[in-house]
């Protein structure tokens, strides 16, 4: 009992595992995965590029209030305004930097924008061969498990199969019925016991059989008792007439 027990645990644990990687299951949880981490590529790529681009409009800002400073640092020049000049200049420097630094933002935005595309690229085409392959892959592995649960069937590895338990009430059957036939005799025997510890039966079959042999005793004699007294009577009748003769009666 405790090893079949053992066994049907082990086939419930091993039925809650297989369920639990199931091919066709976890080949649709990976493709939702994969569906999932595509759209958060999309939306970082989709960030970034908004980045990018509100980059490259404060830098076109930048470049702008730049060249409106130089004019005016020339026309205070042209009028004679030399620290006036000097300001506009010095305003016009601080858009240049500004417009510097936030090109090198734009470049590094770049990188990233590249990175992030190719990266979008490559799984969308990921996703794609995955969704022709997910059939496949399921249908192989339904005609696998098919194949494997018959072959357990037809070669009882598994030991809990309905050919298996099958065989179990069929042995279990005929060990009942051996049972009630052994039963059956010791209860013929047990009635045909004498109180002294004989069988009755036998007792019986030996006196019918001294009842027979003491009758086919007497008939013998009664034969051979009345072939005696014919012959003594044939012998008396020969001296008899014997006697006659001498007479001459």
């Amino acid at each position: 009992m405790f090893d079949r027990f053992s066994r049907v645990a082990k086939a419930n644990i091993n039925s809650v595992l297989k369920n639990m990687e199931d091919p066709e299951k976890i080949l649709n949880q990976a493709m939702e995965d994969m569906q999932s981490d595509l759209v958060k590529v999309r939306q970082s790529y989709a960030e970034v590029t908004a980045t990018q681009r509100r980059l490259l409009k404060q830098k076109e800002q930048c470049d702008a209030l730049a060249a409106d400073w130089y004019q005016r640092a020339q026309l205070a020049l042209q009028k004679g305004n030399d620290e006036l000049a000097k300001e506009a200049l010095t305003r016009r420097q601080g858009q240049v930097d500004e417009a510097a630094n936030l090109q090198s933002q734009i470049d590094m935005q770049n990188s990233s924008i590249d990175k992030l595309y190719e990266g979008m690229q490559t799984l969308e085409t990921s996703i794609m061969d995955a969704k022709a392959k997910k059939e496949q892959m399921i249908a192989r592995a339904r005609t696998a498990e098919s194949t494997q649960k018959v072959n357990d069937m037809l070669s009882g590895v598994s030991g809990n199969t309905s050919m298996d338990a099958f065989k179990r009430m069929e042995d279990k059957v005929e060990a009942l019925e051996a049972s009630a036939e052994v039963s059956a005799e010791m209860g013929a025997l047990g009635g045909n016991m004498l109180p002294g510890g004989g069988d009755l039966e036998k007792e019986f079959k030996k006196l019918e059989a001294a009842s027979s042999v003491d009758d086919e005793l007497k008939k013998m004699k009664g034969m051979l008792g009345g072939s005696t007294e014919e012959k003594k009577k044939s012998s008396v009748d020969d001296e008899l007439e014997k006697l006659k003769r001498d007479a001459g009666l």
